[in-house]
């Protein structure tokens, strides 16, 4: 008997859903420690220099894993490679269960993140190629979702912690919607030759300036995240706040992001030039940290949501940046995936060095100035992201197969 093939609307509309279950997973094992650290940390007895390594370590595997997973993508496929990170994701969460002292707290931050790592490499090429006309939305749209996860995150760890649970059962509860997205991949999505890329196309890109100046851009606008996921909570129990109520405010954070992450997008989706919208959005962030350094208890929620929106938008328009410089999904998924793998691993930092500065003066502030800072340069760079050199900045990576010529729009010379 013939197969009936699935109406398209149906199989786009499977995508969609595979692709929110999977982004809700993405961030919530980051963002769900924050708001019990203070328990964390005393029965754990981790210093604020190892509790970073919670958010530290995951982010530099996510930023090397990036490298690496082009290559295996190639080699796996999409498929099957997405169900092996999910996998790794799931036992990460679970694990936390058992998490009886810090070092085996770190090692299942550690197996989440390396899962993560080639989920978030593989999803931006399969939305350019499954979403060929509406990338732009579709891109905010997953953003959105990703930090949404953080915000559900955030918080129902501290509820569930206060219901009675220990805090390892508060974190062990996000391993039931990685459990989901498993097997919803497992079901809905199948293996297309089309969504593996080159399997030497990374070293290639890697030999282009862009690509670096891609990857630092990202990593400068984006190392707020990781600083106000890890130590935004634990701030405001210094200033007086209780676990529940800094959780709150983290979640403020998370679902002002996925705001911003399909906001400003969809404002951007007809204008090629990206960079006054993503100038925006430094500023957005610039605001949210000056009201954090210099007046924290005057207006908290909005300096939370300052910060998320525009960081919200900082990534979600950074990956369309990096997606803009080729038309074709099998070469503009690899340098959004290295974009994101030489981002994290600046991204890893921030948190650290944060903890060290309030080692050393006693506060957080420092730690907010310092990030205005990392986004004036983020400004600077962003300078160089005009659609008419995005043609003539990839020439160095001559394409194998079929040759792709410009976008629609570009001016190269």
């Amino acid at each position: 008997m013939q197969k009936i093939a699935e109406p398209p609307f149906r199989r786009q509309a499977a995508l969609v859903l595979l692709i929110v279950l999977i982004a809700l997973n993405l961030r919530s094992f980051l963002a769900a420690p924050g708001p019990i650290l203070p328990r964390i940390a005393a029965d754990t007895e981790l210093s604020y220099g190892a509790l970073s390594l919670l958010t530290l370590l995951p982010m530099l595997l996510m930023g090397a894993g990036a490298f690496v997973s082009p290559v295996l993508q190639a080699i796996i496929g999409t498929r099957r490679g997405l169900l092996a990170a999910l996998g790794l994701l799931l036992i990460g969460s679970f694990f936390r269960l058992f998490a009886w002292n810090g070092n085996v707290l770190i090692l299942t931050a550690a197996a989440s993140g390396a899962g993560v790592a080639f989920v978030q490499s593989a999803l931006p090429g399969l939305i350019k190629e499954k979403f060929p006309h509406s990338t732009a939305s579709m891109a905010g749209f997953y953003s959105a979702m990703i930090m949404t996860g953080g915000a559900v995150g955030a918080q129902l760890t501290p509820l569930l912690a206060n219901s009675g649970l220990s805090w390892r059962a508060a974190l062990a509860w996000l391993a039931l919607p990685a459990l989901v997205a498993l097997l919803a991949t497992a079901r809905l999505l199948p293996e297309t030759r089309a969504t593996r890329p080159c399997r030497d196309l990374t070293g290639r890109l890697l030999r282009c300036p862009r690509t670096w100046t891609l990857m630092a851009m990202f990593g400068l606008v984006n190392g707020g995240y990781s600083s106000l996921i890890a130590w935004l909570a634990l701030y405001y129990q210094e200033l007086g706040w209780s676990g529940a109520a800094s959780g709150t405010l983290i979640s403020v954070m998370a679902l002002s992001q996925g705001c911003g992450a399909v906001a400003l997008p969809l404002l951007a989706r007809n204008r090629l030039d990206r960079r006054p919208w993503l100038w925006s959005t430094i500023a957005l962030q610039a605001f949210g940290f000056a009201g954090l350094a210099f007046a924290p208890s005057a207006l908290p929620v909005v300096w939370a949501a300052s910060c998320g929106f525009g960081l919200a938008g900082s990534f979600a328009l950074s990956l369309l940046v990096a997606l803009d410089h080729f038309s074709d999904a099998r070469q503009a998924g690899p340098l959004a995936a290295l974009m994101q793998g030489g981002g994290f691993l600046i991204t890893a930092a921030p948190p650290f060095l944060l903890a060290s500065l309030h080692d050393a003066t006693g506060s957080f502030e420092s730690g907010w100035v310092m990030h205005l800072a990392l986004i004036a340069a983020a400004a600077i760079l962003a300078y160089r992201f005009d659609p008419n050199t995005y043609h003539r900045a990839m020439t160095c990576q001559p394409v194998t197969s079929h040759r792709v010529p410009p976008r629609t729009g570009h001016n190269p010379k």
